[in-house]
């Protein structure tokens, strides 16, 4: 579901500084130097913050001029110091998108914090991650529910997600489960749980990953069918894929349906021993 990502290579407090000297003797002079201490100080305290919403606030003093803020990143001009910087997150290398896991390039970036209520981090390297475009969709402007916390999980600054934080359930009948349920792994601390299951539900990924899970379920009986045909143990290759797409990373989707099929005793009997149905 997430990946965890190494922070940009870039200062995000030194863009800053950048930004408001590259703009000596332009239109905005005045403005960005009057701002530019404080803005530091904002960005700053972001980073040391983890780009928490329930603890950076917005800045109403620049409310009104937030396109100033926002033109920095949808306009970056040729030779702005900005521009190389915003070209290197958006190099498409990844497999996966870190926000829900599942296969495919990401194509755009992701303002953690979005630009229109934050704009004073509309180019700060840290608030900027690598989404697909479904969940950028889904994840629209909201960052805390009616409670004041946080929706979404940071794929900089949580660093637990480096880890698998999702169990996947296969339901039941063995030929034809009729559900796939995703759930916190029980070992998180409560409100690391309540995060992940916030993070689920605010990306609508419970309707994203059924028909997924539900495919790869059909493949894993060709596999088991087709090893037992070659005389294979498949007991022994199980484990095998599941290392294999760990490559991935522990909360791609593919990883977790091989750990749910290598956790389910039942299962693997089921897998190797007794009759199979092709489900349909």
């Amino acid at each position: 579901m997430v990946l965890k990502l190494p922070l940009p290579p870039f200062c995000s407090a030194q863009l800053v500084d950048d930004l408001v000297l590259e703009r000596a003797n332009g239109q905005n002079e005045v403005f960005f130097n009057v701002l530019a201490a404080e803005w530091r100080q904002r960005v700053e305290f972001y980073v040391a913050e983890r780009g928490n919403p329930e603890s950076v606030p917005d800045w109403p003093q620049v409310a009104a001029h937030r396109k100033k803020f926002i033109n920095l990143y949808d306009h970056p001009g040729e030779n702005s110091v900005q521009r190389p910087i915003l070209e290197e997150l958006r190099k498409r290398t990844l497999q996966i998108c870190p926000s829900c896991g599942e296969d495919g390039t990401p194509n755009t970036l992701d303002h953690y914090l979005p630009k229109a209520e934050y704009p004073q981090f509309a180019v700060t390297p840290a608030n900027l991650s690598p989404m697909c475009d479904i969940c950028q969709g889904q994840k629209g402007s909201e960052t805390v529910d009616d409670e004041g916390r946080r929706l979404y999980l940071h794929p900089y600054f949580d660093d637990f997600i480096a880890e698998q934080v999702l169990r996947l359930t296969i339901g039941r009948p063995l030929n034809a489960p009729e559900s796939f349920s995703l759930d916190p792994d029980p070992d998180l601390p409560e409100d690391i749980k309540a995060l992940v299951v916030r993070h689920i539900g605010g990306l609508d990924l419970e309707k994203r990953y059924g028909p997924y899970f539900r495919d790869q379920y059909i493949r894993l009986l060709r596999l088991a069918q087709n090893a037992r045909d070659k005389d294979q143990d498949f007991r022994a290759l199980l484990p095998l894929f599941k290392e294999h797409h760990l490559d991935r990373g522990p909360n791609a989707w593919i990883h977790l349906f091989y750990a749910a099929v290598v956790d389910d005793a039942e299962l693997v009997d089921y897998l190797a021993d007794e009759e199979l149905e092709e489900m349909r």
